[in-house]
C-alpha cells in the first residue's frame, strides 16, 4: 500500500493560496489536508465550504477534509458539494458514530474517524470495519505548529494490530508535529498518511521537503 504526505493548508500563505495549491499539485503529495474549525469544538476558526469550493477548482489531488466541529452531521452534504473527497469526523464530537460514517459513505465520500491524543484506540473496535481511515491527532487539535506527542507511536502500534485483524484496507493518518525528523519512524510504526503543515510551508524548498517527508 502506498504511503504519502497530505500537506495541511492551514499553514499555507492565505494571501497566496493559489500559488501554494499549485506547488502541492506539482509535488509528491497525495492529498490536500483541509482543517475545518468552528471555534467551539476547538479554540480556533478556519476554512469553510466557500473556500474549499475554490480550492477544489485548482487542486489536482483529493481533498481530505478534517471536521473539528460540533454536530458535524449537519454539514456532510455541504462539504460534499464543496468538493470533499474524504471526510473525517471526531469520535469525541459524534455520539452516533456508525450512523454518521454511513451517511458520509452514502454521499460518495470516503469516511474517517479522528481520535484526540487522550482518546483510547480501543474505542474504535466496533467502528473500525466501517471506515476508510483513522486519523490520530499527535497534538491537541486547534492550532498548527505544536510539539509532537510521543505517545502517538504506541497508539499507532495498537491501531495497526486492530486494523490487521478487522479491516486491512483501513489507512492510518497522523496529524500534528510531523517533520523530516520523525516521518520515517511514523511510517515504520505503521502510518500510511502524514499530515504536515508548518514543516512544509516554512521550508525554503517546500517541494523538496514534501519529497523528504514521503515514503
Amino acid at each position: 500500500m502506498k504511503k504519502f504526505v497530505a500537506p495541511s493548508l492551514l499553514s499555507a500563505d492565505f494571501a497566496c493560496l493559489e500559488k501554494d495549491i499549485e506547488m502541492i499539485n506539482q509535488s509528491q503529495a497525495g492529498w490536500f489536508h483541509i482543517d475545518v474549525m468552528d471555534g467551539v469544538f476547538v479554540p480556533n476558526i478556519s476554512f469553510g465550504p466557500p473556500v474549499i469550493k475554490h480550492i477544489k477548482k485548482i487542486a489536482q489531488k483529493p481533498l481530505d477534509v478534517h471536521l473539528m466541529i460540533i454536530n458535524p452531521d449537519r454539514y456532510f452534504e455541504v462539504f460534499k458539494e464543496a468538493g470533499a473527497d474524504i471526510l473525517t469526523i471526531h469520535y469525541e464530537a459524534s455520539p452516533h458514530l456508525h450512523r454518521s460514517v454511513s451517511a458520509i459513505k452514502n454521499l460518495g465520500m470516503k469516511a474517517g474517524v479522528v481520535l484526540n491524543p487522550h482518546t483510547s484506540v480501543a474505542l474504535l473496535e466496533n467502528i473500525i470495519i466501517d471506515v476508510d481511515l483513522i486519523l490520530l491527532m499527535s497534538v491537541n487539535p486547534g492550532f498548527g505548529g505544536q510539539k509532537f506527542i510521543e505517545n502517538t507511536y504506541y497508539k499507532i502500534f495498537q491501531l495497526k494490530e486492530m486494523i490487521e485483524k478487522r479491516n486491512p484496507d483501513c489507512l492510518i493518518e497522523i496529524d500534528g508535529g510531523v517533520d523530516t525528523i520523525n516521518a520515517a519512524k511514523l511510517y515504520q510504526a505503521g502510518a500510511d498518511v502524514l499530515v504536515a503543515g508548518n514543516s512544509i510551508f516554512t521550508s525554503n524548498n517546500p517541494i523538496e521537503t514534501i519529497k523528504l517527508l514521503s515514503y
